[in-house]
């Protein structure tokens, strides 16, 4: 894949249905680019979060306003010339035509997975008030970018350090190097003797003056 010219400042729109690990990528991106990251999810009205906790799919009428304060997020970010990631289904190109109200400066990162392996995650993911059964309406409502919108496509089953290398390298972005685990301290073989210890220096004996 060819690599995307940027425009700067840019704002990087990490999308994809529930599951697909938005925040946990947006969140690495950030640390290795340095940019402000905003949790789209936080930008829910309360109403919204209600529903959708209630298992109950929201609606056009209930993402508009949402989507609009994202923009607002996006546009404050373009507008004092400052990079910044956040995260969004965006699953409609109508939505994304509403994040991308100025038709320029957004980027549109698509985390594509398979059925199997989002169902996976959503099983065993805690502490989010999307339940599970939610993922049929977005799998049903999701419209993944075309080559016309300024976007790019992820895997994202891999490590999600190696997703993160790969939005990098797709979209030509500098970053530091990805902290490296640090190896752990080999283990002393059974049965090795110790090194002798050195033995006790004799005390000095003080000289009397004459």
């Amino acid at each position: 894949m060819s690599l995307v010219e940027l425009p700067s400042p840019v704002v990087l729109v990490i999308m994809g249905v529930s599951g697909a690990g938005k925040s946990t990528i947006a969140t690495l991106l950030s640390e290795r680019l340095g940019w402000t990251f905003e949790e789209g999810d936080s930008l829910h009205p309360a109403a919204n979060v209600e529903k959708m906790a209630a298992g109950i799919p929201l609606t056009d009428d209930d993402r508009w306003p949402w989507l609009a304060k994202i923009a607002d997020w996006i546009d404050g970010r373009l507008d004092t010339g400052e990079n910044g990631i956040v995260t969004c289904s965006a699953l409609k190109r109508s939505y994304r035509n509403v994040l991308n109200r100025r038709g320029s400066g957004v980027e549109f990162v698509y985390l594509a997975l398979d059925r199997a392996d989002l169902e996976e995650r959503v099983e065993r993911r805690e502490g989010h008030f999307m339940p599970p059964s939610l993922l049929n309406s977005q799998l049903a409502a999701l419209e993944p970018p075309t080559s016309s919108e300024p976007a790019i496509q992820v895997d994202a089953a891999p490590d999600s350090r190696l997703v993160v290398d790969r939005i990098l390298r797709d979209l030509g972005l500098t970053a530091k190097p990805a902290p490296k685990t640090p190896p752990k301290s080999a283990a002393k073989a059974p049965g090795t003797p110790k090194a002798p210890r050195k033995p006790p220096t004799a005390p000095r004996t003080k000289r009397g003056h004459t």
